[in-house]
């Protein structure tokens, strides 16, 4: 028995240690423009810009193939900020800001099909087949995909009601 708890604690020992001594020796370097880039994106992984999350989003506009619109979740000061980040000029004639919106379904005309529960990318809806199917507003990126699923159109995106919690300051404007 001791034999076997030393052996295992030396071996144990001897790949934690190459693990580590690989981890060093063999790190790659990422772009630093590309953490910088992600860092300024939402970070809410939606998917709307077309790409799988905001880290393939922040490569995509690191290499130049990617515009600085691609976010609409960000609007135009985001839209501004990747341009000077960038240094690029923004169009910013296509760009809208939009309020802060969450996915909600009406009950009353919701049949529990399922097709939003499957395609939600961040597993807000909750529900079951033939059931009726809820939103929990915390995890809603407000994608659209789900709208776009639904056959009965219960799934609407809504905005986010001003409550105590979510009222806030708007900032000044800026003398011209």
């Amino acid at each position: 028995m001791l034999i076997a708890i030393i052996s295992l604690t030396v071996l144990g020992s001897t790949l934690g240690l190459l693990l580590g001594y690989a981890a060093r020796r063999l790190a790659v370097e990422g772009n630093p423009l590309v953490a910088e880039i992600q860092a300024i994106l939402p970070g809410s992984q939606c998917g709307q810009c077309g790409f799988p999350g905001c880290a393939g989003a922040a490569q995509a506009l690191a290499d130049g193939t990617a515009p600085v619109t691609l976010c609409p979740p960000g609007g135009r000061a985001l839209v501004q900020a990747l341009a000077a980040k960038l240094g690029v000029e923004a169009d910013l004639s296509g760009v809208q800001d939009s309020v802060p919106m969450v996915a909600e379904v009406k009950e009353e005309i919701c049949i529990g099909c399922t097709r939003c529960f499957k395609i939600c990318p961040t597993d807000a809806i909750l529900g079951a087949a033939q059931q009726i199917h809820s939103v929990f507003r915390e995890a809603c990126t407000a994608c659209g995909k789900c709208e776009e699923v639904c056959p009965t159109e219960s799934v609407k995106l809504q905005p986010i009601p001003v409550t105590l919690q979510s009222w806030h300051w708007k900032k000044p404007q800026e003398a011209v």
